[in-house]
């Protein structure tokens, strides 16, 4: 028997599964870590904390099916795009990791694209807050001791896979999202890490996701409880993987993803920019295969502030009473933008706004309104795809907001689309990784590995009930543009 383990370095958490040969999920768990805030637009995360939380989701892997795991083969890694690790030459991280919902940036970015003009159509999307390479200007100019000392830059999960392998590589979907590589030709662009100030030394040496990037250490092979010989695939940056486990991998194929953040991904054979409407076109985990995204900053982990904020710990009795109540204030908006937002608006300042409140609003009203704005952001998402020529009628969804049927209930009549739901959706990227990882170790086929897992359910849109959204939605965007210049700093 052999078996695989996924890993998916998530921002709330570290999710960890156990795999069979065929692809039935024998153990899984979920670690939860920390962020830290200590600025206004700040969001960071100690690197150590993530191999910790490996550690700990593995040893319940252990736990759960001791003999499947000591079986495994290999092991796949996904996890949050985006991230700054920074290393020097005897490996010690310099500074915290800079975060994918950073917004420190932003006088960083103009800069960058003033040195790259052509920068948009090399890195797949213009220069935002929340991609790598920007982050390291921002330490060249706020930290110089810092950036003077880099010998190696990281993704998160790469991180993962150096305290594994004590190698330094990466793999193209993960690599698209740092603007430093050169998507059409799936390579550094020796242009782009120049206008950083970087040397080409501190990159990471790319494979594809579905190749061996390495095998366990010895070191960590004796902590994890593994044969050294077991291999670690490529993998996948959190958008490409979560494509993987769902099947997205040919030209057309579509999913939403509503975790910590959202995106709105549909497979391209081709590269097809269009920076001009902030939608990512970047490498697939897969050799041959692009995606264009739009990505949103604030996804389910709306609804979880949402649930504190109101006092209720357990977000599914929350959607229940929703569900289960009339709306009473249906003029009631939401702008989700608590951390700021990526596509359509590159606006790290935007913030979270509730509008129409009366004295009859409810909690059940506020957590209405709070779904509603997301599934609108994410009609923001489409209407940009739509401009760069993508269309998709039909769409698979993952994630944890993936698991409430309201809440796809009211996407498909947002987005007027068919929604998709297969069975394990919600396990997502860390499903994904562990797909490359049977890639990587067998060399069986894509279109063996990488199938549509079964359907549990489908949801049609309402046509009366997407024309009523498409009013408010005008009122939504709308409520952005008047209050844009009041987001923006003094």
């Amino acid at each position: 028997m052999a078996c695989y383990i996924g890993i998916d370095i998530g921002t709330s958490a570290v999710k960890a599964l156990l795999l069979d040969e065929s692809q039935s999920v024998l153990a899984e768990t979920d670690v939860a870590l920390p962020i830290s805030r200590p600025h206004p637009l700040w969001s960071e995360q100690d690197p150590e904390a993530w191999w910790q939380a490996t550690e700990k989701a593995l040893r319940s892997l252990q736990d759960a099916a001791p003999a499947a795991y000591a079986a495994t083969v290999a092991i796949g890694l996904s996890g949050q795009m985006h991230g700054a690790v920074l290393m020097d030459k005897a490996d010690r991280v310099l500074r915290p990791a800079i975060l994918w919902n950073d917004g420190r940036s932003h006088a960083e970015c103009e800069a960058l694209e003033h040195r790259v003009p052509d920068l948009g159509r090399i890195a797949g999307v213009p220069a935002m807050p929340g991609f790598t390479a920007p982050k390291l200007l921002w330490v060249a100019r706020h930290e110089p001791e810092v950036f003077a000392a880099v010998a190696h830059v990281l993704l998160p999960k790469d991180y993962v896979r150096f305290r594994l392998t004590g190698s330094y590589v990466s793999e193209m979907s993960d690599a698209a999202g740092t603007l430093w590589l050169d998507e059409a030709e799936r390579r550094w662009s020796p242009e782009i890490v120049a206008a950083t100030g970087l040397d080409p030394a501190v990159m990471p040496r790319l494979v594809e996701g579905s190749d061996a990037a390495g095998t366990l250490s010895a070191t960590a092979a004796a902590t994890l409880g593994l044969d050294p010989k077991v291999v670690v695939a490529g993998g996948g940056g959190d958008a490409a993987a979560g494509g993987i486990g769902i099947g997205a991998v040919d030209e057309g194929d579509a999913f939403i993803s509503l975790g910590t953040s959202g995106q709105f991904f549909v497979v391209n054979e081709t590269y097809r920019p269009y920076p001009a409407a902030y939608v990512h076109t970047f490498a697939h985990a897969l050799p041959g295969r692009w995606f264009q995204m739009a990505a949103m900053l604030n996804g389910a982990s709306a609804l979880a502030w949402a649930a504190q904020l109101v006092g209720e710990a357990d977000i599914g009795k929350l959607l229940a009473r929703v569900e289960a109540m009339p709306a009473k204030n249906s003029e009631l908006l939401f702008l989700p933008y608590l951390a700021g937002e990526r596509t359509p608006h590159n606006d790290p300042y935007a913030r979270g706004v509730f509008f129409g409140l009366d004295p009859a609003t409810e909690t059940t009203d506020l957590i209405r309104a709070v779904l509603e704005g997301v599934a609108f952001s994410f009609a923001d998402a489409q209407s940009a795809l739509a401009t760069a020529g993508t269309r998709p009628k039909r769409m698979g969804a993952i994630g944890g907001g993936a698991k409430s049927p309201l809440w796809m209930k009211m996407f498909a009549d947002v987005l007027g689309v068919q929604i998709v739901l297969h069975e394990g959706g919600a396990k997502g990227p860390a499903f994904g990784a562990a797909r490359l990882a049977i890639l990587a170790a067998t060399g069986q086929s894509t279109a063996t590995v990488c199938t549509a897992p079964p359907i549990n359910a489908t949801i049609d849109p309402d046509p009366a009930a997407t024309a009523r959204y498409a009013e408010k939605i005008e009122r939504f965007r709308r409520l952005y543009k008047v209050l844009k210049p009041e987001f923006a700093p003094r």
